[in-house]
């Protein structure tokens, strides 16, 4: 979708912001450039709606050259999402999201038909439409921003840190928000940020920048986290990188126990049954299969457990759905060192042990190097 063909950035002090940059951006895919501050991330985003002109090189869009085209043109073809997303504080939601459409020659009520359709896909409440920007929260607002940018459908949405002003939580929310809404839309996303947790989350392919406007790598996430080009990238990325490789394995091959499994109206039989000096502890559910808690089997009462006495059961992770990561988390933030898996909708469908999940990331780890080898 997106060439960038030997791009440099200079200012007239001599400044280099992006030196000799080139890279292939794909196709209905998210491509996020991430590094240092002075790096050149986005002053290169602003060069592709020439929102800032390069020096030299060139920039094309499905083999056009973007200088080649009314810049108007060109901006109105694209979605542009910014930090504290950049809202007309006189105008309302509805009107906020209709700004595009309506450049574009749309009539009001077909714009704002447009504009509520999208407040309901980013999430908006549409008892929000009529508010201002100042009546919503910092998330609420990052919403009305995506919206805004996907008003007139175009196939290229910059995004410049969009999210980087909102708490950890809200932040979360909008990145899975943005995930699922690529599923459905298959946007060309360009992706702007300093974290590179958020770039391995949300990228398919992810630009780590040096300072300079060099580019240091460019390439899927796993093979970011299993092989850095060197010794910057590797720093980058930070001592953790082999935990957060572990996003890209799959628990699906990890074997579930469910003996240490009760209800919490289990009989003392049942109880007695599920014991093992194995397990040290039992994992208590309600009578619908939600977890409770642990417990050690000698300190449940038959038919009439007390579950403000039990252990909590840490985070559950989702069997097959989620990855090793989310087991490790779970296990870790478990008491008793046991991960609790669960369904779609909750509902306990067996436990696993820590040393489990080690194996299973060790096994992991020995196969992806193979794999790489053979791809080698």
């Amino acid at each position: 979708m997106i060439r960038i063909d030997s791009v440099t950035k200079r200012y007239p002090d001599g400044t280099v912001a992006v030196d000799n940059l080139s890279l292939d951006i794909p196709d209905r895919a998210i491509t996020v450039f991430v590094g240092p501050s002075g790096c050149g991330k986005t002053t290169t985003l602003r060069m592709i709606n020439r929102m800032i002109e390069p020096s030299s090189g060139t920039i094309t869009i499905d083999g056009k050259d973007i200088t080649k085209q009314p810049v108007n043109t060109l901006r109105r073809s694209m979605g542009y999402v910014i930090q504290n997303a950049g809202l007309f504080q006189h105008r309302t939601i509805v009107d906020n999201i209709a700004t595009v459409p309506r450049l574009l020659g749309w009539d009001k009520a077909r714009a704002r038909a447009r504009a509520r359709e999208l407040m309901e896909r980013v999430g908006l409440d549409a008892s929000l439409a009529k508010r201002y920007p100042y009546q919503l929260s910092g998330g609420q607002q990052q919403r009305v921003g995506v919206a805004r940018a996907l008003a007139a459908d175009p196939p290229v949405l910059l995004m410049d840190e969009p999210f980087s002003a909102v708490d950890p939580v809200v932040r979360k929310g909008l990145q899975d928000e943005l995930l699922r809404l690529q599923d459905e839309l298959g946007k060309t996303i360009v992706f702007v940020t300093h974290d590179i947790d958020e770039a391995v989350k949300i990228g398919t392919m992810v630009a780590v920048m040096r300072t300079g406007g060099h580019l240091a790598q460019f390439a899927p996430p796993a093979e970011l986290l299993s092989a850095p080009a060197d010794g910057f990238v590797e720093d980058f990325l930070g001592a953790d990188r082999g935990i957060r490789r572990l996003s890209f394995f799959s628990s699906a091959g990890l074997d579930l126990l469910t003996a240490p499994v009760v209800a919490v109206d289990a009989t003392a039989e049942q109880i007695a049954a599920r014991a093992s000096k194995d397990v040290p502890y039992l994992l208590v559910t309600d009578v619908d299969g939600l977890p409770l808690g642990w417990a050690e089997p000698d300190r449940l009462t038959a038919g009439a457990v007390d579950t403000s006495r039990l252990l909590p059961y840490g985070r559950p992770f989702v069997h097959g759905e989620e990855s090793l990561r989310a087991a490790l988390d779970g296990a870790v933030l478990s008491p008793t060192g046991w991960a609790v898996a669960v369904d779609a909708g909750g509902r306990v469908t067996g436990v696993v042990s820590q040393q489990a999940v080690g194996e299973a990331i060790r096994t992991a780890h020995a196969e992806g190097r193979s794999d790489e080898k053979v791809a080698g």
